[in-house]
């Protein structure tokens, strides 16, 4: 089994370590980085460079397909050789998912009109112009699609469809061997629970605006 973790320009980290860390570790599966260039591919802080070992037009079968998301994202939209490629690769892939404001590159390449579908809470509503239904759960199935909110939920997606595939005991073994216990030293981690005053300076901020 193939997994195609696809990587653009200034893409979040752990929106696509996340999954490799916890999909990745799928028995008898091969995980491979993707773009449109082989090579060293920067992510958001740009100190970090993650190596895509093929580009789009060497994967054309993946069984499963991961998209990240980060402020990279936005100018993806209109990228018509990576959206060709989703729409091509979706046709044979087993599962399409996607990681926080990668679900809008599902959702520009026509994959989720129709569809329940979530992403970081900044771009939710985004989704609606695509013609799917957002919400606001961490991690969300529908079909083959899965799709998760904001970075870190990633983890969360890994986990879900390893359970679904290899099953339960598999997905609990990998979350003991990677110590995944989430106890966060505060409890501000969706727009419902952090501080009003926070989310309304993001909300205003346009450095985080992802229309």
């Amino acid at each position: 089994m193939q997994i195609a973790i696809v990587l653009f320009d200034r893409f979040t980290a752990l929106d696509a370590v996340g999954p490799y860390e916890t999909l990745g570790r799928l028995p008898g599966s091969e995980t491979v980085f993707v773009a449109e260039q082989a090579g060293p591919i920067r992510t958001d802080t740009g100190n970090l460079a993650i190596t895509a070992d093929k580009t789009l037009a060497e994967v054309t079968n993946p069984d499963i397909v991961v998209v990240p998301g980060g402020p990279g994202q936005t100018p993806q939209m209109d990228n018509e050789v990576l959206l060709d490629w989703l729409r091509a690769a979706d046709t044979t892939s087993t599962w399409t998912t996607s990681v926080c404001t990668g679900s809008l590159l599902l959702a520009a390449a026509g994959l989720l009109q129709g569809r329940r579908a979530t992403s970081h809470w900044l771009a939710l509503d985004h989704l609606k112009n695509f013609g799917a239904e957002p919400t606001g759960e961490r991690v969300v199935t529908d079909g083959k699609y899965v799709t998760a909110a904001g970075v870190s939920s990633g983890i969360d997606m890994g986990l879900t469809l390893l359970g679904r595939i290899a099953g339960d005991e598999q997905a609990q073994a990998v979350q003991l061997l990677t110590e995944y216990d989430p106890q966060p030293p505060y409890d501000a981690g969706s727009p419902q629970k952090a501080p009003a005053h926070l989310v309304e300076r993001f909300r205003a901020d346009s450095r985080f605006s992802v229309a």
